[in-house]
């Protein structure tokens, strides 16, 4: 059974998609069978694996909608073990169109129900906003990877991103857990860089990954050749820390396995780290411990 990973962030340019493309790539890599799921109306995940805008081709609007079924919809992302549900623009209309529509918070999680034993791993592109799609996904969604550009402005989000997912799980998504934090655009040269992920570091603890994605410009190159950075350069930073973050991923999955931990304890903790991030300063961060007081946000 698949477990399903929303990459969410209200705040657009951190990375959500880039992350979808190259970790979706680096997990089929590792024998790990990924779908990706682009539910952005923008389509740059789409994109990005090589497929061009196409009016023509049936999208994830199709699915949502018009109930066609999701096996018709799906595309070979030209990836060993990897596989795409594509966007296109129509999919803005399908926030609108679901209003009416009843449980619309689980449209999502029905049309992809029939797939789960198909992959090991569903990651879903989310959109930079916390509308409707955004809900269906995390409704959808086993835990949410939470990508973070490291420079101040992104810290501004968090607290609030955080208290959505809090007020998720207590009405749409009960078991909804934090798969973790992700710091990216990460420039060792710059004092910024290694404060905001100090900061982060110390109020999130074991929440964020260890693997930080860097600023490269093979990163940045890739998407313009519609294929994943480990294809274009799989010597470049920007692939070696994807294909660390998968690894990374996988293990964490490994170890839950192990020690029997269900996603109510991650869930459970990240309603005490929106808590706690809801009441941070305006000016940022917190940099106390996450291990003071009566809980800790630190994932297993």
């Amino acid at each position: 059974m698949a477990r399903v990973i929303a990459i969410a962030n209200q705040k657009g340019g951190v990375g959500k998609t880039t992350t979808a493309v190259n970790l979706g790539a680096s997990l089929a890599a590792s024998e790990q069978r990924t779908l990706v799921i682009d539910c952005d109306p923008q389509g740059n995940t789409t994109s990005a694996l090589g497929f061009p805008k196409d009016p023509a081709r049936r999208t994830l609007y199709q699915s949502l909608i018009l109930d066609e079924p999701i096996e018709r919809i799906i595309l070979d992302a030209q990836v060993e073990g990897l596989d795409l549900i594509p966007s296109d623009k129509n999919l803005v209309g399908a926030a609108i169109e679901l209003v009416p529509v009843e449980n619309r918070e689980y449209k999502l999680k029905a049309v992809i129900s029939g797939v789960l034993a198909k992959y090991n791993y569903i990651l879903i592109d989310c959109a930079p906003s916390l509308d409707l799609l955004t809900v269906n996904a995390l409704a959808a969604s086993d835990s949410v990877m939470v990508p973070i550009q490291c420079e101040y402005l992104a810290l501004e989000g968090v607290s609030e991103l955080l208290d959505t997912l809090m007020r998720l799980r207590r009405t749409i998504n009960p078991a909804l857990a934090i798969e973790g934090i992700l710091l990216t655009m990460y420039d060792d040269r710059t004092t910024l860089s290694k404060q905001v992920a100090a900061d982060l570091r110390s109020f999130f603890g074991a929440q964020v990954f260890e693997t930080v994605i860097p600023r490269n410009v093979r990163l940045a190159e890739a998407p313009s050749h519609g294929m994943p950075v480990m294809f274009y350069d799989i010597h470049s930073k920007g692939a070696e820390s994807y294909i660390q973050l998968a690894r990374e991923v996988i293990a964490n999955a490994q170890k839950r396995i192990r020690q029997g931990i269900g996603s109510t304890d991650s869930g459970a903790r990240a309603d005490v780290a929106a808590a706690a991030a809801a009441g941070a300063d305006s000016g940022g961060l917190p940099t106390g411990n996450p291990n003071s007081g009566s809980g800790s946000p630190g994932a297993e």
